[in-house]
This record gives structure tokens, sequence and C-alpha cells, in this order.
């Protein structure tokens, strides 16, 4: 049995927004992410630097966002899978939190070298 449904882009559109309404619900990561973000864009219109300066700056604080989504999608599944606590289990959560600090660590890094540059 194959659990994929007959392609349709309204509805593989519907299933994102659908996505993205569960994930501001129930990830509290992704929450204050998003907080943040909508403060960050305001940084960014307003700091005195170059379209393509802006654009690194955008481009890697929607990357922290598909990150830690991806992280969270990880999460569930994995909890979905075994609710014990497990050796594989604990490190695809692990590996999952550190794609997101890595992408964390890469937006602040992009914002120090444009501020101070």
């Amino acid at each position: 049995m194959q659990n994929k449904p007959k392609y349709s882009f309204l509805k593989n559109w519907k299933y994102a927004l659908d996505g993205l309404i569960t994930a501001i619900k129930t990830e509290s990561s992704f929450k204050l992410e998003l907080f943040c973000a909508v403060f960050i864009i305001i940084g960014i219109l307003y700091i005195d630097t170059s379209l393509t300066n802006k654009l690194i700056l955008l481009i890697t604080g929607i990357l922290v966002l598909i990150v830690e989504l991806i992280n969270s999608a990880i999460e569930n599944v994995v909890d979905l899978c075994t609710k014990e606590i497990h050796p594989l289990a604990k490190n695809a959560k692990d590996i999952g939190s550190t794609a997101v600090m890595f992408s964390i660590g890469l937006h602040i890094v992009c914002w120090v070298w444009i501020l101070f540059n």
C-alpha cells in the first residue's frame, strides 16, 4: 500500500499550509524563531548596506526557519516510531538540533560580517 496521494498543485499548497499552521501551533522553537524573524526583517530593511548583503541576511534568516521545520519533522517521526529512550532516536533528534544551531550560527556570522565590514 502506498500512502502517496495523486499530485495536485492546490492540494500540495494546502498540505504545506497545514504544516505551517501545525508548526506554529505546536512547535515553540519555530514560534520563537518566527517571532524573531519579524524583527530581523525590520532590521534588514533599515540597515545601510547593499541589496546583496540584505539578500544574504534574508536568505540565511529564512534558512533558519526551514532547518527548524525539518528538525521538527524529524522529531515528530522519531516520536511516532518510539517513545522509548533509544540511542538512535536521541542521535536523530540531536543531529537535527545541531543543524538548527549551525543555521543560526551562519545567520549570526553573516550579520556580524555585514555590520562590521
